[in-house]
């Protein structure tokens, strides 16, 4: 984090010409309300020095005995007139100590996250519960559903409308037709006066009305850091308009992502989802979706992440609800760590086929009758490598001295790295994981084949990575494209359209009885209802 930051100060002062104290003060104005904080307190930066050498020297960036010297810049080279690293750190230690002493904000060193801020430490909790459990921090009558759009609100899950009444929600079969209100929250509610039918009757009964749900990683959650945060030659005020939204979505996006998207992206491509294609097909499944996805790595700091606790979280009576779809996608969860012995830390086929078996019959005991789930198969992760690691990162595009090789090696020799067995320059290792991810989909493939249950029915598909990418470059696309600028690792927002349309093909050519009938009353339903149909 320190590197990053002082990274993009010291690229600001050199776009803009400017002293590195000025750079920072943009830089600070940049971030919206209380975040400020946090910026304010840093110490002032000598242009001279690396974002390296300023973090180790300000304490935030160490070197535990026995482990490497991590760094993101190319060590300074220790010639006749030019000191070595530890010199140069020496020399900036005291200089950064001298400078702080005489600063009036309090010092950045010493405070291992931002958390320890006070005017933060409140936020910081509440993201650490949503993170816990999985489910909205502002949900009043406690039926997992909110009216707030973040913090697991209504970004994650269907939008409640009264959030007063544990028995309104979305995703229920209604009650008594809703004559006299909207209790599944779907927007149509109320007695036709022309017959006296009510509407939910008229238009939604056998209209095999279902909702969607994720179990997935961060990749399901849609994790994504905008690029222009850290690329000075984009930066403005406009840039970090959405920094405290994303920061309280846990960075992820999942209102944009390939299974539960439902609004317009706004971090470039376009929304295509499972959700909306389902949406369009019946208008009665409005608002029925859920995804209960994680990002593997802040999970990991607080809890052990399994596909069960991931079910805990979805909310659904299997006496008072539709039916639903279940897509299980951790699709890199199980192979990918930070660990130096990755290999070691990776999920077996044998606890696989454990976590998924208790997972699945964990959901035949709460999913009504008629739902369906699929199990989607891990990705081959070799593409990314392949395709970004000699390509300048956005922190490098400015003075192009910055890889992705580099960006990779860098959180590896740290531990942090997403995937320290894919985003390495050993072939053997990246090959290796790739096979531990090919068990794994097997694994998944045959527990579709030969697991049955009472309340669903189980399909396997294969991650449309190979397909996504051909079809991509068929409109003239680029492969790296298809990944995070900033992480490297995840799916983009392009990825995350094209694959929902090659596997919306897929179900309704193999699977057609998993979508459902197309409502023939849909037109008749947006005319009646057009101004209570919002997310």
């Amino acid at each position: 984090g320190c590197v990053l930051v002082v990274s993009v100060i010291e690229q600001l002062a050199q776009w803009h010409n400017s002293t590195v104290k000025a750079a920072m003060e943009r830089l600070c104005d940049y971030i919206p309300g209380k975040y400020q904080v946090t910026c304010h307190m840093l110490c002032s930066i000598d242009r001279e020095m690396n974002a390296d050498v300023v973090c180790h020297s300000l304490k935030l960036c160490k070197q535990d005995p026995g482990q490497p010297l991590c760094h993101l810049y190319p060590p300074p080279k220790r010639e006749k007139h030019s000191p070595g690293f530890c010199y140069v750190l020496g020399h900036a230690g005291q200089k950064c100590q001298i400078l702080c002493a005489h600063s009036s904000h309090k010092s950045f060193t010493g405070f291992s996250s931002v958390c320890a801020f006070p005017l933060l430490a409140n936020l910081c909790e509440k993201i650490k519960y949503v993170i816990r459990n999985k489910l909205p921090f502002e949900d009043f009558d406690g039926d997992k559903f909110s009216t707030f759009p973040t913090l697991r609100g209504y970004h994650w899950r269907g939008r409640d409308c009264n959030d007063k009444n544990t028995t309104v929600y979305p995703g229920r079969r209604p009650d008594n037709w809703d004559v006299n209100s909207d209790s599944n929250c779907n927007g149509i509610w109320g007695v036709d006066p022309k017959d006296g039918i009510p509407y939910e009757e008229k238009f939604c009964k056998g209209a095999d009305s279902q909702g969607v749900m994720l179990l997935g990683d961060s990749a399901g959650a849609h994790f994504h850091i905008p690029p222009e945060w850290m690329t000075v030659t984009q930066m403005s005020v406009k840039s970090f308009a959405n920094l405290p939204m994303a920061f309280t979505d846990e960075l992820d996006w999942p209102q944009f992502s390939e299974v539960t998207g439902f609004l317009n992206s706004t971090i470039g491509g376009w929304t295509d989802s499972l959700y909306l294609r389902l949406r369009r097909r019946n208008r009665c499944n409005h608002r029925d979706l859920q995804n209960i996805s994680q990002n593997g790595m802040f999970f990991r700091f607080f809890f052990n992440l399994t596909t069960l606790h991931l079910s805990f979280s979805l909310a659904r009576n299997q006496l008072l609800d539709n039916p639903a779809i279940v897509i299980y996608a951790t699709i890199g969860n199980d192979v990918c760590n930070g660990n130096r012995d990755t290999l070691a830390h990776m999920t077996t086929p044998k606890e696989m086929l454990s976590n998924v078996v208790q997972a699945l019959r964990y959901l035949d005991s709460h999913l009504p009758n008629g739902s369906h789930v699929i199990l989607t198969g891990l990705v081959d992760g070799r593409f990314l490598w392949d395709n970004l690691h000699d390509r300048y990162h956005p922190l490098g595009q400015l003075n192009r001295d910055v890889t992705y090789g580099q960006v990779y090696s860098f959180l590896d020799c740290l531990q942090v790295s997403p995937c320290s067995g894919w985003l390495t320059p050993n072939e053997t290792l990246r090959n290796l994981t790739s096979e531990r991810a090919l068990q794994l989909s097997n694994v998944l493939k045959e527990i579709a084949r030969s697991e049955k249950f009472a309340n669903f029915d189980i399909f396997y598909m294969d991650f449309p990575l190979r397909q996504t990418a051909e079809e991509w470059q068929k409109m003239g696309g680029k492969p790296w494209q298809l990944i995070e600028p900033v992480d490297g690792f995840h799916p983009s927002q392009i990825a995350a359209a094209l694959g929902t349309s090659i596997t919306w093909q897929k179900m309704l050519h193999e699977w057609p009885q998993v979508l459902g009938k197309e409502n023939p009353f849909n037109d008749q339903i947006e005319a009646v209802f057009k101004d209570q149909g919002g997310h």
